[in-house]
């Protein structure tokens, strides 16, 4: 943190009215919602409507990353004794959530009405449906975030959201898997080093499905109850499913259930994409007593871009996360340790889809982590013992030009 940063964290007033500033642009996150809606209208202004329905992986995969570019990153924390629980109690972030529940839901079914309406061409008809599942991988995020809360009417919903995109199962694999197993090699949701994206989804798809109705067979045998009953809360998740899915064939024959099915399957196929980004050759060691180390924030890569952090309600500062989960999304805090990547999560996505450029720019910087230690990186993640002196591996921030992180 520069002396700029320290300042203005020490300054209460200014950084009282940032924080108040920052609240109202979580509205940002809202965008996706609305951004189909005004694409259409563009597409039907200018008569290009087939090339405006591809037009949200345009706006959350081009004009974002330029814009974060523009204005830049943001390492202000809230104060924990005089913010955190002000903001905590602050109902104005907890609508912005639900509310992005009940809006998907709505846009859902409108989606699915323009598309039946005959207004696009083949091309544009699979554009608008890969733009409805973009919004609905940004919409996992969203239940990401209220799944990890107490109250059950949130948890409820964030188990509904996920529902809409056929991946109930996250609900039970991500808090109970991975969080508990995070990069190691129990966890599929953390890549390897030197993995590409292509070899890692398919790993993630079927290892997270099936340890998802593991986990739960496990918690209800605990129990006494038989997994095969309406006390797994996956058969009522996947019900859900089916029965929407249902509805839309129902509703609109085979185009809705090919609509439902493939917005589905692009929602969350983001999901793991930024699974994948996100713990990228990093591991937890094995210590001498064969359990893992604690995990901590060098376990997790952050990016500190303003906006694709409140676009993505902070998912960027993953490391807090990681450590608390519980911690609401507003209240999540910047960690210098923690490793930083050279851009936002939307930028990283797309280098992620080429994996010669991923590992160029990504391989350098795990490599500057494990300085001292390369052994880690020719073993299998968290197969090796932690024989390491204190402090001798590497901080990617300092060994990485370009990294440090400056306030918008």
């Amino acid at each position: 943190m520069n002396n700029t940063e320290v300042t203005m964290t020490q300054d209460p007033v200014r950084r009282r009215l940032l924080l108040k500033l920052k609240k109202y642009s979580f509205l940002i996150a809202m965008l996706p919602l609305a951004l189909p809606a005004l694409l259409l209208s563009a597409g039907t202004a200018t008569d290009l409507i087939n090339v405006f329905a591809w037009g949200v992986p345009v706006v959350v995969f081009g004009l974002i990353p330029l814009l974060d570019v523009v204005l830049g990153q943001d390492a202000l924390n809230p104060d924990e004794q005089s913010d955190v629980p002000h903001m905590n109690s602050e109902r104005f972030y907890q609508v912005i959530t639900l509310g992005w529940v009940a809006a998907f839901a709505v846009l859902l079914v409108w989606a699915m009405q323009v598309l039946a309406s005959g207004v696009f061409t083949v091309p544009g008809a699979i554009g608008w449906v890969f733009s409805i599942g973009i919004v609905g991988g940004l919409g996992i995020n969203v239940a990401h975030e209220l799944i990890h809360k107490d109250g059950t009417f949130e948890t409820r919903a964030g188990g509904l959201l996920l529902a809409l995109v056929c991946y109930g199962g996250f609900k039970v694999e991500h808090l109970r898997g991975h969080h508990v197993h995070v990069s190691t090699p129990g966890d599929a949701s953390s890549a390897r080093y030197n993995q590409s994206l292509y070899q890692f989804l398919p790993q993630a798809y079927g290892r997270n499905f099936l340890n998802a109705w593991r986990l739960e067979a496990e918690k209800l045998r605990r129990k006494g109850r038989s997994p095969v009953s309406w006390h797994n809360e996956l058969v009522w998740w996947y019900g859900i499913s089916l029965l929407v899915l249902a509805g839309f064939t129902a509703t609109f024959g085979w185009l809705g259930a090919g609509y439902f099915l493939g917005q589905s399957f692009i929602a969350f196929t983001l999901l793991e994409v930024v699974n994948y980004l996100e713990h990228y050759g990093l591991h937890r060691r094995m210590l001498e007593n064969g359990r893992y180390e604690r995990t901590l924030p060098e376990h997790s890569w952050n990016s500190s871009y303003f906006l694709t952090n409140v676009f993505l309600f902070h998912l960027q500062r993953h490391s807090d996360h990681h450590a608390f989960a519980k911690r609401r999304y507003q209240v999540l805090r910047h960690h210098d340790v923690a490793p930083q990547l050279p851009a936002g999560y939307a930028s990283m996505v797309v280098l992620a889809l080429l994996p010669p450029l991923w590992k160029k720019v990504m391989n350098p910087r795990v490599e500057a982590y494990y300085k001292g230690e390369e052994h880690q990186l020719s073993e299998e993640p968290g197969g090796s013992k932690d024989t390491r002196r204190s402090g001798t591996h590497g901080d990617i921030s300092t060994a990485v030009p370009g990294n440090e992180v400056r306030s918008v």
